[in-house]
């Protein structure tokens, strides 16, 4: 037995316990104070997290009206000549706008310049055997109602420019997983929705990536990626990519 074991023992066998009592007196304070301790970091880190992300809302916010004005500015040019030709080709509507899901479901009217018939809506009914992306997203190559210009200003997504007004007025961003039908939603899974928890963009990860040819799993998944890893040099350099292929026109249809 050591000898500081034999005095310890020697003072509680004579009832000093005043060595024993300070112990488990600061002991206990020092788990005390371990616990806060831990509680007070966690939450120190929960506000940093926090205080970061609205830093990153608020500069992301402030880079989609900069550059949604920018690009209106000097895309003018483009949006008269495109309106001309469809106008000149199938009439009125120029525009078209439909309702798409937004963040955690919220709906909204997004717009595009009309690259289809008129009628196109009634055609589709005839074909859903045609859809190349298994089910949830409508999409075909040689898709019928798609006319002249419309081929054209989708193989160059000229007819995703008016969107820009919907990066303006807080609809979209430049950058976040595309907005989807609320008929292709009703079909997503608990997992698939995890892409609504962000609000939805002009371009994305997948949309630099091979866009329509990348089948609709594969697009959730790069969706849930880019949420997770979501930062303003992932947004720089997705807006980089985006114009390269734009150009190569890959994917598009």
């Amino acid at each position: 037995m050591s000898l500081n074991t034999t005095i310890i023992n020697k003072q509680t066998k004579t009832g000093d316990h005043t060595s024993l009592f300070l112990y488990r007196k600061y002991t206990r304070g020092g788990i005390t104070v371990a616990r806060w301790s831990k509680k007070l970091k966690a939450l120190f880190k929960i506000m940093t997290r926090f205080s970061s992300l609205n830093f990153y809302i608020t500069i992301k916010r402030l880079m989609d009206i900069g550059g949604a004005l920018v690009a209106m500015i000097l895309l003018s040019p483009v949006f008269i000549i495109t309106a001309l030709a469809i106008l000149i080709e199938d009439g009125r509507p120029i525009f078209y706008n439909q309702v798409r899901v937004a963040k955690w479901g919220r709906l909204f009217k997004m717009y595009k310049f009309r690259s289809m018939y008129r009628n196109a809506d009634q055609i589709k009914e005839n074909l859903d055997s045609d859809n190349m992306t298994g089910g949830v997203i409508f999409k075909m190559k040689q898709d019928p109602r798609i006319t002249r210009t419309g081929r054209i200003i989708r193989k160059l997504s000229i007819d995703e420019l008016p969107q820009l007004w919907n990066v303006l007025v807080g609809d979209l961003s430049l950058v976040g997983p595309r907005p989807p039908l609320p008929a292709e939603v009703k079909e997503y899974n608990q997992w698939h929705r995890k892409r609504l928890e962000v609000k939805p963009g002009l371009t994305c990860t997948w949309q630099v990536s091979g866009r329509s040819d990348i089948d609709f799993t594969n697009q959730v998944k790069l969706d849930i990626d880019y949420i997770k890893n979501q930062s303003l040099l992932t947004d720089l350099l997705l807006l980089v990519k985006t114009v390269p292929a734009v150009l190569s026109g890959k994917g598009a249809y």
